[in-house]
């Protein structure tokens, strides 16, 4: 017993303590930013625990408990039973379905002694668990077909949950994980296509369609040309390429098939694209079936994301990107929430209004204020000296947790540190991107910041795994 104390005082001391600092100061900010957020001249004592900032105060205790709790577990555990977690992660994901409780249109929440639990939240740690236990193994590598599907199936699994509940902003949150296995070996061309699958998904709804076609077919078509250097074969492709649409719109017009002249063009380019990288397998030019290939893919993904985005995005989620897009005006419906926190933001100017002076966060012209849209207080009563404060606290914890995940001896600590800093990353980003303008709102709370039990205990565990796992980076841990 006494040399279980002694290894404990050991490693109490051995934790680093900036990146404690960091936390609390964090934590601290966002409990005052809260309390301003929802300010009531009635409840005006900040120990006032039947309002919200009342109680995320009892929720810091808490989380001030589970860290140290946390701190205290044997590093090693977190590696043995990382499948457990992520297990039991999973389950409370399933059951949140069968018995969760309902709050704007998602059933995301599970009620336990009159407090509301969001499972979503608490799934992110099993997830970066798993994923670094998978890659902590001696024989994983990211080019083994195996080991890739493995990495997929943990992903997918509580992103189609979650989808089902549903919360597509929260499954969203999961592509981050693509950085922590970028960091591990993922080949560069796969983050290529991922971010080419946005790029078309945002052309497929700002441009019309018969643009789109055309500019995937030339731009195809340049590019097997620049990388070939064949030039006469190049022009040989696209001259059969040309007498093919020229024969097809003829017979459109010749036989009153009256097809759209959209739809049309598709057929062809996916006809074609497929045709010629068929055609390239057979004669050995595996450069000509790449290209078509990737032409024929990419129509193919083109194609359907109209059918995506009507059927598996929630009507509000499709209206802001519209709006964002610039394709709608909606100021009072969809759009009220982030115009309203870009005037709070705005309104601040350069050192702000003073604290609890927010004209905006006093009156609740921003709705979920104290939630998603809790940057907006920030930048109304701090102004731009302070939103550059928080950001740069941000970004300072950043670079701390990669710095902490990079000096680890272990594969296992090292992914789990990435997944950390990829998660933080990916809410930071998303949550101030979305107040003040530069990305769809999709409900996802600033770490620390935002009210609620859930994701303040999920983002403390998250960290306080990664300084327990640190504090012990001599030993290795499978």
């Amino acid at each position: 017993m006494m040399m279980y104390l002694q290894k404990n005082i050991r490693t109490t001391s051995s934790i680093d303590w900036v990146t404690v600092l960091l936390y609390a100061l964090l934590v601290l900010m966002g409990w005052l930013n809260i309390y301003a957020a929802v300010y009531d001249d009635q409840y005006s004592s900040i120990l006032s625990f039947s309002q919200r900032y009342g109680k995320q105060l009892i929720w810091i205790i808490a989380a001030c408990g589970l860290a140290l709790s946390v701190s205290l577990i044997d590093s090693k555990l977190y590696s043995i039973f990382a499948w457990v977690i992520y297990g039991t992660s999973l389950f409370l994901l399933l059951l949140v379905l069968l018995v969760g409780s309902e709050i704007n249109g998602a059933r995301s929440w599970i009620m336990i002694s009159g407090m509301q639990l969001q499972p979503t939240e608490f799934a992110k740690i099993g997830t970066c668990l798993a994923i670094a236990r998978l890659l902590g193994r001696e024989n994983a590598h990211l080019k083994d077909a195996r080991t890739m599907l493995r990495i997929f199936l943990v992903l997918a699994a509580p992103m189609g949950l979650i989808l089902l509940q549903p919360d597509a902003g929260s499954a969203l949150i999961y592509f981050a994980f693509l950085l922590v296995l970028y960091r591990e070996g993922l080949p560069g061309w796969i983050l290529a296509v991922g971010v080419l699958a946005v790029v078309v998904f945002i052309l497929v709804l700002v441009v019309e369609d018969l643009v789109t076609y055309s500019l995937i077919a030339s731009l195809g078509f340049i590019l097997y040309m620049v990388y070939t250097r064949k030039i006469k074969a190049s022009i040989r492709f696209l001259g059969i390429f040309s007498a093919i649409i020229f024969l097809v719109f003829s017979a459109n017009q010749l036989f009153f098939w009256e097809l759209p002249v959209e739809e049309l063009l598709a057929w062809i380019i996916l006809v074609s694209s497929g045709v010629l990288a068929i055609t390239g397998i057979f004669i050995k030019n595996r450069k000509l079936s790449l290209f078509a290939s990737l032409v024929f893919g990419v129509m193919l993904y083109t194609t359907t994301v109209d059918y995506v985005f009507a059927n598996f995005i929630e009507p509000h989620q499709q209206q802001r990107l519209h709006i964002l897009l610039g394709l709608e005006e909606d100021p009072l419906g969809y759009g009220y929430n982030v115009n309203q926190s870009k005037i709070a933001i705005g309104s601040g100017g350069f050192w702000g209004k003073g604290y609890l002076q927010g004209t905006q966060t006093k009156f609740n012209f921003v709705p979920e204020q104290s939630t998603d849209f809790i940057f907006c207080t920030v930048g109304e009563e701090w102004g731009f000296v302070g939103s550059l404060v928080v950001l740069g606290l941000y970004l300072f914890l950043l670079f701390r947790i990669l710095f902490l995940a990079e000096r680890q001896r272990s594969t296992f600590s090292r992914v789990y540190g990435y997944g950390v800093a990829s998660l933080f990353f990916s809410h930071f980003l998303v949550n101030v991107g979305m107040s003040i303008g530069l990305l769809p709102v999709i409900g996802i709370p600033l770490p620390f910041f935002s009210y609620g039990g859930s994701s303040l205990w999920a983002f403390t565990i998250l960290l306080f795994i990664l300084l327990r796992l640190d504090s012990n980076r001599s030993e290795l841990i499978w």
